[in-house]
């Protein structure tokens, strides 16, 4: 038995998902408080209890959480009962030994990597998956094992890859991080545990600098990478491209998704299926019909306002969510809803954050979720106040949104801001009756 701390969590409901479906009996504790990434637990049966130290028994092996603290009750007990303890990523180097993996990190773009990779693989050639969006399956019979692997304490130095993707290198969680050279130093480390090569996005400004022993290819846009997509057309259906694999023609590819990040997300699962020898026209085929990630540019339409959910929060993440919506809807206005995450991230790229919501028609912030950091290094305020026109919001104010009409409401947040979401799209359609 199998008993997760902390299984709602997204990489941890991931993973308890995964081990059900290897044959494994799987249970698990956290809040009550409902979260979307446990979906696939209770599709699949698995019991989720309240904390309680009652709740270890002998014979359990136990997977924490790393947002556990070494003080959580069950932590204590389960160290009283001398029981078997394994974070998250220890569980998660095991299964990265049983299959062909392919590991997907960088600062961002890994949940909709991840996404597509296992969209195509499942199809193409039998798949397992973990995606930081609570999603995991996985059956013993696949060979290929699609993994996000995240950077914060270097928790991807515990696996091994068959091919290690790189999708971008920035400075990020800032509260463990010393600088970018720190950061740089833990992709090069992660990128030389590749048991096969390293497929990086050449077009990012620090990629460029990682020396390692393993064969390293580059994909991107500019001429000199390994891999190239060419004849790029952005329009209101998606991205159309050719891919060049160097300087040979591999293909001609259709993404209905939008923005340069998402035509980068793919080239890099077209470069795995390269080097993997499937066809060309099979991988396109499968790709056309990718229609992303959870919680990642997630649409719901109500009359002519488009409401737009997406997990973004770090600047440059922002940026590229805003970009991808003006692509497609160039003639609405765009509205921002965003809620900040951590006070450390906040600090640092507080410019990054108000250059960039001021170029959207109206912001509203939220409140700063300050996560695993109590220092209030900074308020939604010190925002608000440097962006034109922005507002404050909380999750019952949802009556604050209903002015905007032709609109697209982007609900920008790693945090379940669902409430205020939801009861707008409630409100909305009810003055369309």
């Amino acid at each position: 038995m199998y008993y997760f701390i902390g299984i709602k969590g997204s990489g941890m409901s991931a993973l308890a998902s995964i081990l059900f479906d290897l044959g494994y009996e799987v249970s698990g504790s956290d809040v009550e408080t409902h979260f979307f990434t446990e979906e696939g637990l209770t599709k699949r049966g698995i019991n989720i209890l309240p904390y309680s130290a009652d709740n270890l028994k002998e014979g359990m092996i136990v997977v924490r959480g790393n947002a556990i603290n070494d003080n959580h009750e069950e932590v204590l007990k389960a160290i009283e009962m001398d029981l078997t303890i394994h974070t998250y990523q220890e569980m998660v180097a095991k299964l990265t030994r049983m299959f062909k993996t392919i590991a997907v990190a960088g600062c961002h773009g890994k949940t909709s990597t991840t996404s597509m990779f296992a969209h195509v693989l499942e199809e193409l050639a039998g798949a397992n998956y973990l995606i930081g969006d609570g999603t995991g399956s996985a059956s013993r019979e696949n060979k290929y094992f699609v993994l996000e692997a995240c950077e914060y304490k270097r928790h991807f130095l515990e696996y091994n890859p068959y091919y290690a993707i790189i999708t971008n290198i920035e400075l990020d969680h800032v509260d463990y991080f010393k600088n970018i050279d720190d950061v740089i130093d833990a992709y090069q480390e992660y990128a030389d545990n590749a048991e096969k090569m390293a497929i990086v996005c050449g077009d990012d400004r620090y990629t460029h600098s990682l020396e390692i022993s393993k064969p390293i290819f580059y994909y991107g846009l500019d001429d000199d990478n390994d891999i190239i997509a060419k004849d790029v057309n952005f329009t209101k259906n998606g991205i159309s491209f050719d891919v060049f694999v160097e300087e040979n023609y591999y293909g001609h590819f259709d993404l209905p998704l939008y923005g340069k990040h998402q035509l980068l997300n793919a080239l890099a699962v077209i470069s795995v299926c390269y080097y993997e020898r499937l066809e060309a026209r099979e991988v396109s085929k499968i790709l056309k019909t990718f229609e992303g990630a959870k919680r990642r540019f997630s649409e719901t339409v109500i009359g002519e306002n488009v409401v737009i959910d997406d997990y973004a929060h770090h600047p440059t993440e922002l940026k590229v969510t805003i970009k991808a919506a003006r692509q497609k809807y160039e003639d609405k206005k765009i509205i921002a809803i965003f809620q900040p995450h951590t006070f450390t991230r906040t600090n640092e790229f507080k410019d990054d954050y108000i250059q960039i919501l001021n170029g959207v028609d109206k912001a509203y912030i939220m409140d700063i979720h300050g996560s695993r950091e109590s220092e209030e290094l900074i308020t939604s305020e010190d925002l608000i106040k440097e962006i034109s026109g922005a507002e404050h919001i909380n999750l019952d104010e949802s009556d604050k949104l209903l002015e905007h009409e032709n609109a697209v409401l982007l609900f920008m947040s790693p945090n379940d801001i669902s409430k205020l979401e939801n009861d707008y799209i409630d409100k909305k359609s009810k003055t369309l009756e």
